[in-house]
């Protein structure tokens, strides 16, 4: 292992070690070695290939819902193939022992909790079930995944017909109330916050760290890009989540 990386992994080693309180706030580079592309990446994120407003937006959703279906199918293949990764696994390793009191993130592909961890706020919703705008009854993905990647035609409720809805956050909607609430009381609470694939530019999740920083926490940063948090940052640890996380995990357990 490169000096200056053992170096930042025993830094953060130490900050976990102080902290009562620690929470993470993940992203997409989390689930990008999961095989799940991410949104913003130069040349290979998703809205460089589609407008955002034209494909993901609640708008769309409700006049063209063939184009939001056309446009969602292949994301939510990848999410369904996909398994944690490393990091996924790390993190719920922590939460088994206590160190983690919450993962809040910004991912809605649920594998957070596919790895087994428990006190996760999904900051734009989930993939894992669908929900009728109509009659407001849920669909498991698990119940709906066929018609979803199978069909032309967009699902519909089989109570009421209307088409049926993924439960993640749209262009043009708000994040779900309860768990915002959630997501800033942790940030407060904590004072450790590590964050793991997220550039910090889709707001308002983003920010949360800068919450955190204002009541004092302290701030890891993993993650391969630069983010305007970056000079804030006690520890930088500028590299893939899904090879950093399992060696900080392995220090902390051993």
């Amino acid at each position: 292992m490169p000096v200056p990386l053992l170096n930042a992994i025993q830094q953060a080693v130490n900050l976990v070690n102080k902290a009562s309180h620690l929470v993470i706030f993940t992203g997409a580079g989390l689930s990008t070695p999961s095989g799940i592309p991410d949104f913003r990446s130069h040349q290979t994120g998703l809205w460089e290939k589609d407008d955002p407003m034209v494909v993901a937006s609640l708008t769309t959703f409700h006049h063209r819902p063939d184009v939001f279906y056309r446009w969602l199918r292949p994301l939510a293949r990848d999410i369904w193939d996909a398994q944690p990764n490393p990091a996924h696994l790390g993190l719920a390793q922590l939460e088994k022992t206590g160190m983690v009191k919450a993962v809040l993130t910004q991912n809605i592909d649920y594998l957070h909790q596919r790895a087994g961890s428990m006190r996760v706020s999904e900051l734009h919703g989930s993939l894992e079930t669908f929900s009728c705008p109509t009659c407001s009854r849920v669909f498991e993905a698990a119940f709906i995944k066929n018609r979803v990647l199978n069909e032309d035609a967009p699902p519909v409720c089989d109570h009421c017909h209307s088409i049926i809805k993924p439960d993640i956050t749209l262009f043009e909607e708000m994040l779900p109330v309860n768990t915002w609430m959630e997501a800033e009381r942790q940030s407060q609470l904590c004072d450790l916050m590590i964050v793991l694939g997220s550039s910090l530019t889709v707001y308002p999740a983003a920010h949360l760290p800068a919450i955190a920083l204002e009541n004092n926490a302290r701030l890891i940063l993993i993650n391969l890009t630069s983010t305007p948090l970056d000079s804030r940052a006690d520890v930088l640890i500028p590299n893939d989540v899904a090879q950093t996380v399992p060696i900080l995990v392995n220090a902390l357990l051993n």
